[in-house]
């Protein structure tokens, strides 16, 4: 999976992560890469991590979380937030639904 255009630059700032390492970048693709489809499986659609909205701050949250080996915490301490996009994304798509009938 590509990553979208400045996105793992962005994730690399958020992460404070400042000095050239290839192979680190290589791995954080792979943990960006997954943490995309986490969240997208969250959501139960394609999000857009381009833009400053909960999609791209869970990814961000997601990474550091990885990074610090506590992956396992992550969704008890966002719990709140990925209901939340879950819930948004279902009524998005609702709305969307009965807005064609």
């Amino acid at each position: 999976m590509a990553l979208p255009e400045g996105l793992l630059e962005a994730v690399r700032n958020y992460l404070d992560i400042t000095w050239d390492d290839p192979a680190g970048d290589t791995k954080l693709a792979g943990i960006i890469s997954r943490g995309m489809k986490y969240i997208d499986s969250v959501a139960g659609e394609t999000c857009d991590f381009t833009v400053e909205d909960k999609p791209r701050e869970l990814l961000f949250d997601y990474c550091r979380y990885v990074r610090s080996n506590a992956l396992d915490e992550f969704q008890a301490n966002y719990l709140p937030e990925l209901l939340t996009l879950q819930n948004q994304k279902e009524v998005e798509r609702y709305v969307k639904e009965n807005a064609e009938l």
